[in-house]
């Protein structure tokens, strides 16, 4: 079986396909299941096709009564088709033979495809349509009829871009929008409570039906009410039946959409004064939303600034802290700024620039002059103080890091001065005194020889504490000079030493000179006890420097470092390097140990000759004030120092291990996640210059692309703790790896900054094309051509786009030769030239103020493709605007609020009362407003 379809609807969607045309049709195995399940829409379907049927039949003096019948022998459906469409049909044939009923029956369908209506097939398959409407088949009867009334009646309702179904349901919801209780989602049970009916008669004839006593749960007397106002005031024939739509729990959509058509016929003559509205209703909705971005622009600029001028000194700030922790402090505020507040601010300025970049791309699409933010608040005066804010940034942790590195060396070095000071201060302790003492005067000759080479030896012993002196002044001196903040109490105590060290000088000189004198009266000696000191004096003062040596302290930064000062090792070394020397020096203890024998064998043989010739013994050694006592006391020191010395070693070996294991963790990781970011900017740059798919693939790939990186972002978090558990063991260098931890936070900012505006571009690339009605094939052409010069450009690499960290940051891994994204003028000039375009001097410069208003020297995409479509975009004007208010004021040349809320919604009636001036022609009522000034500001300089 065949049915018609109106030509240039898609397969599925003719009127036996669904009933209304479009995208909402239903299927035609609908149709047949609506019409064998449902005798309700089949009973529905009939009254209303017949009613409307006998609407245009009676103009010719004629009507029919049987649907099926009256149609067979095809006169009267000539008839209709001839009425309804106001043209002349093929003669009939007269006969009444089947044949006769089937070439006139052709004749009828024959018309209605010639006027774009395509036979499709639906039932069995071998019957003619013909004959099944002169056999009387009551479907292929209706299926006809409602593809009649879809052609003539639905199929050139076009309301707002949409036709037919659409366009009428879309009609049906602005007329009945304002009424209560009435919500048109559809053509079957939106209807079934007769409200809908009583609220479009009341919209275009107020005076027919009084809306307010009108109630819901009275549907039958509401449809009753519509059905009769519409046959006796507006011509509209009776079509349905109350009782029929409510009892039915869903009306048929045919029946009620062909008589709802007849409405919008009816009043068709105020649609315009609608149009009219709904196009000041358009833009005025255009300009109140670019007025709300320009608003949100200038409060978030506001905010960002004042934020960096309340920041940017905190971060000037220099002023030191004299202890190590107050730094650390210092260092822990700094690390709380990187984490918790500088991440939002770097949103919002990200969030700032895209807004930036949607509202004038809006403006440009709806014609409205650029958007110019105020004083002090552009862009460029954003990144211009953002550059500020990081310069501080870079340059206040620089100053942290040194300023804790000079504290820890402070401290150091404080702690060896007071370690040196309080060693000179316990060998001086009585110095004075026993260089003062005259006890030479009643000694014998052996006792003062003795004293005398007991003088050389104490001469001796002070020559050796020379060094010392000196060092405990050369660490007063650099504490000096690295402004320690308890210099003065260092300065007051190394004079101290340094006095007692001349007064130590004079008082030995004068000892020496009167021991001289004395040595010509005494003679003998004891050479054993010359003996025991000249052996004693040496190894006493082995025992001291290793006691002292024992006792030293160290600072170790790395596992490779080593330091000399002036012959003297300070500490600072690699742990294994120290126990190498410490293990070497417990080797030397037995050879000491031997020595101390024969030294203390000396003093039993000096014993054993007194024992043996009865002399008596000096209780001290005149030639040394050394006893083998202390000799065997530093002896014990030294063995106890030992082993507390290996301990000290081995647990400082233990934590430049664990240093050194953490500076592998931080640079594994690092290794990994600064080549992840470069990759990352690099395929978002790829995805924003390409030509892979629409632009909805692109968007698709670069959201994806988001979510990747934005769960990427605990990698990050990981790095932040292994660079925290560094900084808190106070390791400030990384040989394993070149990523520090700025160059990734800058590298990760910058890729978020990097995706935010690959996504923003192809967003307002979506706008443009939308908008100016380009194909995906335009776009991709304008994308290959601008590729093509933007391939050979000139300009410099950026930086902080994607690469390696070096010096100065991240710098871009695409050649100078590679695409930027921008053209040059000389490529610019190119590409047209290329494309067709005559360009003169004048010309073309007049092009360049259009793509690059502000001489910035480069064309970017957005501006190309602004370029190409401007000139064939259909946008509104102000002369548009100025016509459709002119329709809403009846062609007055002003307007007054009462005509402006009468026809606007309530919103948009009072912003243009508020912003429009009052009209100053003669002739107008009080409270007149120009409306043409207002739509010529909408277009030009103003403060709307």
């Amino acid at each position: 079986m065949m049915v018609l379809q109106p030509e240039g609807l898609r397969a599925g969607e003719g009127p036996l396909a669904g009933g209304g045309g479009g995208e909402y049709m239903e299927q035609e195995e609908d149709w047949d299941r609506d019409l064998l399940l449902d005798p309700a829409w089949e009973k529905q379907q009939r009254k209303t096709f017949t009613a409307w049927c006998n609407s245009h039949l009676r103009k010719a003096g004629t009507q029919i009564e049987d649907i099926e019948d009256d149609f067979r022998n095809g006169l009267k459906l000539m008839l209709l088709l001839e009425v309804i469409s106001g043209e002349r049909l093929p003669r009939p044939d007269k006969g009444k033979m089947r044949f006769h009923k089937i070439a006139n029956v052709n004749k009828a369908l024959d018309f209605i495809a010639s006027k774009g209506v395509k036979l499709v097939s639906i039932g069995a398959e071998g019957e003619a349509v013909a004959g099944e409407i002169v056999d009387g088949n009551l479907k292929m009867t209706l299926g006809m009829i409602w593809t009649i009334i879809l052609r003539f009646a639905i199929q050139d309702i076009s309301v707002e871009e949409t036709s037919a179904k659409e366009g009428l349901l879309l009609w049906c919801q602005r007329k009945t929008a304002p009424y209560r209780n009435v919500n048109v989602q559809n053509f079957h049970t939106s209807w079934k409570d007769g409200l809908a009916l009583c609220a479009l008669i009341h919209r275009h004839r107020p005076d027919l039906i009084d809306y307010a006593k009108l109630r819901k749960d009275d549907p039958i007397g509401n449809l009753n009410t519509a059905f009769e106002v519409a046959e006796k005031y507006l011509d509209i024939p009776k079509m349905l039946d109350a009782e029929d739509i409510v009892n039915t729990p869903k009306p048929d959509e045919k029946a009620i959409m062909t008589y709802v058509s007849c409405f919008y016929h009816a009043f068709a003559g105020a649609e315009q004064a609608e149009t009219a509205a709904n196009r000041v209703c358009k833009v005025l909705a255009v300009n109140q939303e670019n007025e709300k971005l320009m608003e949100e622009y200038e409060k978030l600029a506001s905010q960002l600034l004042e934020w960096i001028r309340r920041t940017v000194p905190w971060l000037e700030n220099r002023t030191g802290e004299p202890s190590m922790s107050a730094m650390q402090r210092k260092l822990e505020d700094f690390r709380g700024y990187r984490r918790l507040h500088k991440p939002p601010r770097v949103q919002e300025k990200c969030q700032l620039e895209i807004n930036f970049n949607t509202l004038q791309t809006k403006l440009r699409l709806s014609n409205r002059p650029a958007f110019m933010p105020s004083e002090g608040r552009l862009v460029s005066d954003i990144a211009s103080a953002w550059r500020g804010l990081e310069q501080a940034e870079k340059g206040y942790e620089d100053w942290l890091i040194s300023e804790i590195q000079r504290l820890q060396r402070l401290q150091h070095l404080a702690e060896k001065f007071q370690q040196k000071a309080s060693l000179h201060e316990a060998w001086t302790r009585g110095k004075e005194e026993m260089l003062s003492q005259r006890d030479y005067e009643s000694a014998s000759l052996e006792e003062v020889r003795a004293m005398l080479r007991r003088h050389d030896t104490f001469e001796s012993d002070l020559a050796a504490h020379q060094d010392r002196v000196e060092h405990v002044a050369a660490l007063a001196q650099e504490l000096n000079e690295l402004n320690y903040h308890q210099a003065a109490a260092v300065n007051s105590r190394c004079q101290a030493i340094c006095d007692q060290w001349d007064s130590l000088g004079t008082l030995t000189q004068k000892r020496r000179d009167a021991l001289e004198r004395m040595e010509k009266l005494l003679e003998t000696v004891s050479q054993l006890q010359l003996e025991f000191a000249r052996r004693a004096a040496p190894f006493n003062n082995w025992l001291d420097g290793a006691v002292e040596d024992l006792q030293d302290v160290w600072l170790v930064h790395s596992v490779e470092e080593t330091q000399w000062h002036g012959g003297l090792m300070l500490l600072t070394c690699h742990p294994q390097s120290l126990l190498t020397a410490h293990e070497q020096f417990k080797a030397t203890l037995p050879e000491a140990d031997q020595e101390r024998a024969a030294i203390l064998g000396i003093q039993g043989e000096i014993q054993k000759i007194c024992q043996t010739y009865g002399l008596q013994p000096s209780p001290t050694n005149p030639y040394i004030a050394l006893s083998p006592q202390d000799i065997n006391s530093k002896w014990d020191m030294v063995r106890k120092l030992v082993p507390s010395r290996d301990q000290t070693l081995q647990e400082e070996l233990a934590r430049q291990q664990v240093n050194e294991r953490l500076r592998r963790q931080f640079a594994v990781q690092a290794n990994a996640v600064g080549p992840w970011i470069q990759g990352k900017v690099e395929e978002v740059g790829r995805l924003a210059a390409g030509l892979a798919g629409s632009l909805e693939e692109q968007m698709a790939g670069l959201r994806q692309q988001e979510q990747n990186i934005i769960r990427y972002k605990d990698n990050i978090d990981r790095l932040e703790g292994d660079h925290q558990l560094l900084q808190e063991g106070l390791v400030f260098d990384n040989k394993h790896t070149a990523y520090g931890m700025e160059h990734i936070r800058v590298g990760w900012e910058q890729l978020l900054t990097s995706i935010a505006r690959t996504i923003n571009e192809v967003e307002n690339q979506v706008l443009t094309r939308d908008a100016k009605g380009l194909s995906q094939e335009q776009l991709n052409e304008f994308r290959a051509a601008f590729n093509h010069f933007d391939r050979v450009s000139r300009g410099p690499a950026l930086r902080g786009v994607g690469g390696r960290p070096g010096r100065g940051g991240w710098t871009d891994a695409r050649s100078p030769q590679k695409r930027n994204g921008m053209m040059e003028p000389d490529d610019f000039r190119a590409c047209l030239i290329s494309m067709g375009y005559d360009l003169g001097e004048v010309e073309f410069a007049r092009i360049m103020t259009m793509v690059d208003p502000n001489a910035v020297g480069v064309v970017t995409f957005q501006a190309f493709i602004d370029f190409m479509t401007r000139e064939t975009a259909e946008t509104d004007t102000a002369e548009q605007v100025v016509a459709s208010f002119k329709i809403l004021a009846g062609d007055k040349n002003y307007i007054t609020p009462e005509e402006l809320r009468r026809e606007l919604p309530a919103e948009q009636a009072e912003y243009c009362i508020r912003r429009m001036t009052p009209y100053k022609g003669s002739g107008a009522p009080a409270g007149a407003l120009d409306y043409v000034a207002f739509s010529s500001a909408l277009y030009g300089e103003s403060d709307l």
